[in-house]
């Protein structure tokens, strides 16, 4: 959903709506009360701001960073896709449903798609990319580019 006003214009964001947003990526099991404090806001308008936030679809959902090798993934890399023309729908739903597949994008460039695929070992990386992403039908060619290591700078 969008942040429309009554006009039907978006809403632009303010600065407490950046910095609520930035507290929250940067720790969403924060409370209410401590988003408040840190924005120097009250707490009633600080739950009003994420009410609203949360209900335009701007916050879409609060999630935990997870650690890929502290969690048995120690094998990642970011796989290229082409793909043939119109398949982009179809195949969006197949490479949701790998779990191996952390982030999907569509993209302009040299090639039409990227994703951020995380696996326990290389032979389980080897067979995600081989036998499940290079057999479906719409996916023309795949480039792989292994990750040494992860900086997640949020």
């Amino acid at each position: 959903m969008a942040n429309i006003e009554a006009g039907g214009q978006p809403t632009p964001l303010d600065d407490i709506d950046r910095s609520i947003i930035a507290e929250l990526t940067r720790d969403g099991r924060m409370s209410v009360t401590q988003v408040a404090e840190n924005v120097h806001i009250s707490r009633a308008h600080a739950y009003t701001r994420i009410a609203r936030l949360t209900g335009e679809g701007v916050l879409t959902k609060f999630t935990a960073l997870v650690d890929p090798i502290k969690a048995g993934l120690r094998s990642s890399a970011y796989v290229t896709l082409k793909v043939s023309q119109h398949s982009w729908r179809e195949l969006r739903e197949q490479l949701r449903a790998i779990p191996e597949v952390h982030h999907i994008a569509l993209v302009g460039g040299d090639f039409d798609v990227i994703l951020l695929v995380r696996a326990i070992d290389n032979s389980d990386l080897r067979r995600v990319i081989f036998d499940q992403l290079q057999s479906m039908p719409g996916v023309l060619d795949t480039q792989t580019f292994l990750v040494f290591e992860d900086v997640d700078t949020r």
